[in-house]
């Protein structure tokens, strides 16, 4: 294609309505710093504009034609993160890793309360989160930037904790208030609340909301301020938001006009520096619900 047709930059620091795989023609190679996405599930989730249920050959091919295009756009020192479910987490992640040629740092899993209730199941409580490099000898990890307070603090009021933390944990929890024991630096199950309908961070217009504080500490580990921050599938724009609150250069991607517009409602709303939503250390607080609104209980006796 002569230098004259090549199609111009996306601009930054917005988000971009249409099919991501049609504006990824717009990014350039090789210039964004780190990259989150939360694709579709295939589910049958009712999205405004997506039909969440297709063939599982399908949607297997789609993903890997829009994960080769962050594979593409990814600097060499790059990072991709995936939230996905259960039903294709093993397919996603061998795509990326024998496929697309990514190495895998992190399998995490996302722990919740207020999990989705099932019948037949154990209720699902969990999402995966997987942390990608494209150099495994070069990437972006800010360690001081995302300690969490150690067991000897939460639990045992020690004064000899370390005032400045620990790494997160990445293991299999029941509820993070009954383990006595806390978690070693090894593990990695992180613990956030979903954004409920009565949280006062709660959009209202999107169903698939991720808390601000789980981007954050995605945000601060792998990127500097002033790196470029990609998501593809905009949603509620909590990304896009974070990386605007945390200093970040930010690029989102939307099929749906409505979300997009609310992307830009919500972006406009926020300035830099801005204090992020939801709880800083879920396991010593809990999130602020909506106008102070709380289960409506009966008086009458049990």
């Amino acid at each position: 294609m002569p230098s004259d047709e090549l199609p111009l930059p996306l601009v930054l620091d917005r988000v971009h309505q249409g099919d991501c795989l049609e504006l990824f023609s717009h990014v350039p190679s090789g210039t964004v710093h780190l990259a989150f996405a939360d694709p579709p599930f295939n589910i049958g989730y009712a999205y405004d504009a997506y039909e969440d249920r297709r063939p599982a050959d399908d949607y297997l091919a789609w993903s890997g034609r829009w994960m080769a295009e962050v594979v593409r756009v990814l600097r060499d020192d790059g990072t991709f993160w995936l939230a996905i479910g259960d039903e294709y987490a093993a397919e996603l992640k061998v795509l990326a890793t024998r496929e697309l040629g990514l190495t895998c740092r992190s399998w995490v899993v996302w722990y919740y309360t207020f999990g989705v209730n099932c019948r037949q199941k154990f209720s699902r409580s969990h999402a995966h989160l997987f942390h990608f490099v494209k150099d495994p000898e070069a990437f972006t990890f800010n360690v001081d930037a995302i300690r969490v307070p150690s067991a000897r603090e939460l639990v045992y009021g020690d004064k000899r904790a370390n005032p400045t933390g620990r790494l997160p944990d990445d293991t299999w929890i029941l509820r993070p208030q009954d383990l006595p024991e806390g978690f070693s630096a090894e593990e990695d199950t992180w613990y956030f609340p979903r954004v409920c309908g009565t949280f006062k961070e709660r959009s209202g217009w999107h169903g698939c909301q991720m808390p601000e504080q789980l981007l954050g500490r995605i945000i601060r580990a792998c990127s500097q301020p002033g790196d470029l921050v990609l998501d593809p599938f905009g949603g509620s724009g909590t990304t896009l938001a974070v990386a605007k609150k945390l200093g970040r250069s930010f690029l989102g991607l939307e099929l749906s006009e409505q979300y997009a517009t609310r992307i830009k409602e919500r972006l406009a709303s926020i300035r830099t520096g801005d204090t992020l939503d939801g709880a800083p250390e879920p396991l010593k607080s809990v999130p602020a619900t909506k106008d102070g609104r709380r289960l409506a209980r009966s008086s009458r006796k049990r």
